[in-house]
C-alpha cells in the first residue's frame, strides 16, 4: 500500500494531539494517510501499554486513516542506532510516502525531539540503494519522501508552516479523547500528569486558535521544517 502521508509519533496519541486536524483535512481531499507509533507508551504514568493500543485503534477509526502500525521500541530508551533506523527505513519503504509528519525537534518530553531527529535521518538513509531492507522476505525498493514536517507539540515554537484546521477541530478533539486513560477523569485514582488536568482541552483549542490567528483563520496546526519551502504559485500561499 502506497501512502501519500505517513505520520510518525514517539507515543500513541502524539499524532492526534499535534496534527490530527491536518490528517482529517488531507483525507477529505482524497489522500491516503497512515500512522506509525514508535513505542507503546508503556512508561506513561496513566493507563497501560495494552490499553494504549486499544485506544490507538479507536483513534485510527475516528480519523479514517488507511493503516496504523506500532514498532514496539522501548519507551523512554530508544536510541538512534542501526537497528532502530533500519526498522523505520523498512516502514518508509513499505508505504512510500511523499510527505512525512513527525515529532517536534525539541519538546518537554525527551522522546519527542529524539524521535524527530531519528525520522529525519531514517528518511535520508531510506533513499540510499546500498542499504538493503526486506519485508516478508522480499527486497524493498529504495524510497525517500519529498518533504518532512515536524508538528509542534507541548512547547510553543515559531512555525514555518501553519495549516488551517477550522472545520476539523471537533473531530480532532474526538480523536484525542479516544485516549481516555491519559486525560481528565473526575473518578480516576491515578496520578496527575501535565495532560490530565480538567482544562487541558481548553489548552489544545487555545493553541490552535493562536496558530490560526496568524493566518486569519479560527484554528490551525503548526509545523517546522528543516528545508526551504518552495511553491510555483504565490496564490497557494494565502
Amino acid at each position: 500500500m502506497k501512502l501519500d502521508i505517513l505520520c510518525f509519533g514517539a507515543h500513541p496519541d502524539d499524532v492526534e494531539l499535534s496534527c490530527s486536524g491536518t490528517i482529517l483535512r488531507q483525507i477529505d481531499l482524497g489522500y491516503k494517510v497512515g500512522i506509525v507509533d514508535l513505542t507503546q507508551g508503556e512508561l506513561g504514568t496513566r493507563g497501560s501499554a495494552e490499553l494504549r493500543l486499544q485506544e490507538a485503534k479507536k483513534a485510527a477509526e475516528i480519523l479514517g486513516i488507511s493503516c496504523r502500525d506500532n514498532l514496539g521500541l522501548a519507551d523512554g530508551f530508544f536510541r538512534k542506532d542501526r537497528e532502530t533506523l533500519l526498522k523505520i527505513i523498512t516502514k518508509i519503504r513499505q508505504y512510500q510516502p511523499d510527505i512525512i509528519l513527525c515529532n517536534s525537534e525539541t519538546d518537554r518530553h525527551i522522546d519527542h525531539g529524539r524521535a524527530g531527529d531519528l525520522i529525519e535521518d531514517a528518511s535520508f538513509l531510506s533513499g540510499l540503494r546500498r542499504i538493503e531492507t526486506q519485508l516478508e522476505g522480499t527486497l524493498q525498493e529504495v524510497w525517500r519522501p519529498k518533504s518532512i514536517y515536524h508538528y509542534i507539540q507541548d512547547r510553543m515554537q515559531p512555525a514555518d508552516l501553519l495549516f488551517d484546521i477550522t472545520p476539523y477541530i471537533e473531530r480532532k478533539i474526538e480523536s484525542i479523547k479516544a485516549f481516555s486513560s491519559q486525560f481528565y477523569d473526575a473518578d480516576s485514582t491515578e496520578p496527575e500528569t501535565p495532560i490530565s488536568g480538567e482544562f487541558f482541552f481548553d489548552f489544545i483549542k487555545s493553541r490552535a486558535m493562536e496558530f490560526g490567528r496568524n493566518i486569519n483563520v479560527k484554528y490551525a496546526e503548526g509545523f517546522t521544517v528543516r528545508r526551504t519551502i518552495g511553491s510555483d504559485n504565490l496564490m497557494h500561499l494565502l
